[in-house]
């Protein structure tokens, strides 16, 4: 699909990389710009969060770009492996895997680096809190003593954290440092200063003023926090993927097979069902795949897929999607749709996508990131050379801020603000019903002023109801009012147009019988023509607007449009039916209007609320509808919506959503995916309602899983709540070293003031990270004001 909102499209398939090795912002930012500069790559897209890329690269050999791109970030010193599984559940599970590993892995490491820098904190400090040490280790008495106890206890806490040192040194040498360059050099030269103390004292040059000058407890302690902050972030990061846990989760790991409907159910697994078998799904069972209902009558409850708490009721011949909850009613399926086909594979699908993409915002942090750990080393070099020269401070001075500035900034964080939010966000999003496809729609999303909306299953039910069946041709003599409504109804079985069903629903309802079709031609928007055959008798058929029998030459009489303002005005909707006996071979038959079906879908009873909800937004609603004028006035009266422009076709839909960004609106458009495809793919937002259509609903950037304004609204809220929380975390990462970074340097010491300890820096930096993967996790609780939702 064209990009319509800015910037030029890039290749529909991206190529998609595991990326290893990356530990902060500084690395995805590096690995983002060199292979971006490659020739045959138009864009890259790496997401610190997920550890994976997506590379768009030129027409040509993908293969050639792949081992060009793999190589690139070889050089680079990381690792890129094509993800081969494009299988949403396995990649989840293997993302699952990697995490719960890590974690695992730094937990190991983090309790005996603990165990040994609390005695190693006690022997440095202890006595200047007034903890005396025995004799033999006091630094006074026993000078040498001191130091190899600290120089013993501080041996093991760097091998531990030796993956400091190997990653960052390296990633130093190849001129990309990360932050493990960071804490490699601020920690490496703590203990470098202090080893040298450590040898001249045991030497015997001045031994009790070296033992006095160690700097073991502020590299340990530092390397013990630092892997602290890490061990918390990757243990919220676990938490993140909560919501794809709980998609994942609906789905049952077996299905009842029956052989007949009434044979006895035999559990397989349920990568055994295939397409056409019959299942069982018993009362308070999980529906296992998408399917029809074959025997039994029950309600579903769909809450965890769509957010809607209303459980559906179902019957013979109705659709069950996977991941739903059956009620009291055993029911007997037939399989239409297994595996990766089914809806919910599709929806966590979109949801992996979308986590795994960047709202525009983040491109601040990529940018700052990839400059930020060059300038805080040249920072840190610069202030310690400062204090060396320009004061008489001891060398002790100068290493201290030296120290502190480096282990004080902290890149993670930035890195982390944007794609922890969005992967939250989405993932939320997802259990309320609203897919939002990637972090750009998410963003825009948020700055949404005007909201285009078609009336039909968004501001009202969406399954309007057959009221009356109006004859109008006493001349089509043959044709009573249950004949016209089964040629109505057999027409618009080929129709998915929610009025369509309305008929055929009432077709059903008055045991009409069911017709052959022939040549059934659909004009979106307007209606629908055909050949029926009734009891042998063909006739051509046509059911549409007054617009549409315009097209075909017929106008409405006086006495019929009167009645068609009538019902208008009551808030029904009028559809008109032309019919004609049709031979074989007969081009134009001389058709004649035969009837009026009136039609009415009420308001859904949030609409008024949400409105009103959205006004209070600075969001003005416009309603855009194919329907008449006065049935839409009728109904935008009822919603309390002022704008209203009636009788549009799909293309004139999109017309006047351009009319609206050319007055300066960031515009919503909510239609069905179908008739309002150019409308949805020109919005700022495309928002269509995936219910009755596929669930990929190509022509938006979010797809509602449930019609109605509460799931818009929910889109909107969470959008703006997910951008409020992005600002939040990038305030606190470029805040934190704003501040951090010149109380490092020591301007409060200039003053009189403190010294910052390089321990209390680690400390912060340590939980900057935490503190932000944290702030991202409220998302999980996002409520739709107003709601329970």
């Amino acid at each position: 699909m064209t990009d319509a909102h800015g910037g030029g499209a890039a290749p529909a398939c991206p190529l998609r990389f595991d990326i290893g090795g990356m530990h902060c912002a500084a690395c995805s930012s590096r690995i983002e710009r060199v292979t971006g500069r490659l020739p045959d790559v138009e864009k890259v897209s790496v997401n610190l969060a997920t550890a994976r890329a997506e590379v768009w690269p030129a027409p040509g050999d993908a293969d050639a770009v792949r081992r060009e791109f793999m190589a690139a970030v070889a050089k680079l010193g990381f690792t890129a492996t094509p993800a081969v599984s494009e299988d949403a559940e396995a990649r989840f599970a293997e993302a699952k895997a990697k995490a719960r590993a890590d974690r695992k892995k730094r937990l190991g490491r983090l309790w005996p680096m603990v165990i040994l820098s609390l005695p190693l904190l006690f022997v440095s400090m202890g006595h200047m809190l007034g903890m005396p040490l025995p004799a033999w280790l006091e630094p006074h008495g026993s000078p040498r003593a001191f130091m190899l106890v600290q120089l013993g206890l501080t041996l093991p806490v760097v091998w531990l954290g030796r993956h400091f040192y190997v990653d960052g040194l390296a990633a130093l040498f190849r001129r990309s440092p990360n932050m493990d360059s960071l804490v490699a050099v601020g920690t490496g030269a703590a203990f470098l200063y202090s080893l040298v103390n450590t040898v001249l004292g045991l030497m015997g040059n001045d031994p009790s003023w070296r033992a006095m000058n160690l700097y073991y407890e502020s590299c340990a302690v530092l390397l013990t926090m630092i892997e602290f902050g890490q061990f918390l972030e990757a243990t919220a990061k676990q938490r993140a993927g909560d919501a794809m846990g709980a998609l994942m989760s609906l789905a049952p790991e077996t299905a009842l097979r029956l052989a007949s409907p009434d044979a006895t159910p035999d559990e397989v697994p349920l990568s055994a069902v295939e397409v056409g078998d019959l299942l069982l799904v018993r009362p308070g069972g999980r529906v296992p795949v998408d399917g029809t209902v074959e025997q039994g009558v029950s309600a579903v409850d769909l809450s965890l897929l769509t957010g809607e708490s209303i459980p559906v009721p179902v019957a013979p011949g109705d659709s069950l999607t996977a991941g739903s909850v059956n009620g009291e009613g055993p029911l007997v399926m037939r399989a239409v749709a297994v595996g990766g086909n089914t809806r919910l594979a599709r929806i966590v699908r979109l949801v992996q996508e979308a986590q795994g993409s960047k709202a525009p915002i983040a491109r601040l942090a990529d940018r700052v990131s990839y400059y930020f750990v060059p300038a805080v080393m040249a920072l840190a070099t610069l202030s310690a050379l400062c204090w060396l020269v320009f004061s008489a401070e001891p060398i002790t001075t100068a290493l201290t801020v030296f120290v502190a500035v480096l282990v004080m900034a902290c890149p993670c964080a930035m890195g982390l603000a944007t794609p922890m939010s969005v992967m939250v966000g989405t993932g939320r999003g997802a259990q309320l019903g609203v897919l939002i496809k990637n972090g750009a729609a998410l963003e825009r999303a948020g700055k949404v002023t005007a909201l285009a909306v078609d009336k039909t299953g968004t501001l009202t039910t969406g399954r309007p109801e057959l009221t009356e069946v109006i004859p109008l041709t006493p001349a089509v003599a043959d044709l009573g009012e249950r004949e016209l409504l089964a040629l109505a109804a057999s027409l618009e079985g080929r129709s998915e147009h929610p009025l369509g069903l309305a008929i055929i629903r009432a077709g059903k309802e008055r045991d009409c019988p069911i017709c052959e079709v022939e040549e059934a031609r659909i004009a979106p928007g307007l209606g629908i023509e055909g050949r029926v055959r009734l009891d042998g008798q063909p006739w051509a058929v046509a059911v549409g607007s007054a617009a549409y029998m315009g097209t075909r030459g017929l106008e409405p009489s006086a006495e019929v449009a009167a009645r068609l303002d009538a019902l208008a005005g009551e808030g029904q909707t009028p559809l008109l039916m032309a019919v004609a006996p049709a031979e074989a071979g007969a081009e134009q038959p001389g058709e004649q209007m035969a009837a009026i079906f009136a039609l009415a879908d009420s308001l859904r009873p949030e609409s008024v609320a949400v409105v009103k909800r959205l006004r209070g937004m600075g969001v003005s609603v416009v309603m855009l509808t194919g329907d008449n004028a006065r049935t839409a006035a009728a109904v935008a009266k009822l919603a309390g919506i002022d704008e209203v422009a009636a009788g549009l076709l799909p293309a004139e839909k999109a017309d006047y959503v351009r009319r609206l960004q050319e007055e300066g609106h960031v515009v919503g458009m909510v239609g069905d995916g179908l008739n309002d495809a150019p409308a949805l793919a020109l919005a700022d937002v495309g928002m269509a309602v995936g219910t009755g259509v596929d669930v990929s609903a190509e022509a938006g950037d979010i797809v509602l899983m449930r019609g109605g304004m509460e799931a818009v609204l929910a889109a909107l809220e969470l959008s703006r709540a997910t951008m409020r929380n992005i600002r939040e975390n990038l305030g606190w990462a470029f805040g934190y070293n704003i501040l951090g970074l010149p109380v490092a340097a020591g301007l409060l010491h200039v003053f009189g003031g403190p010294m910052l300890s390089p321990m209390i820096g680690g400390v912060a930096m340590a939980l900057s990270s935490f503190s932000v993967v944290s702030n991202a996790l409220r998302l999980r609780f996002f409520k739709v004001k107003g709601s329970g939702a």
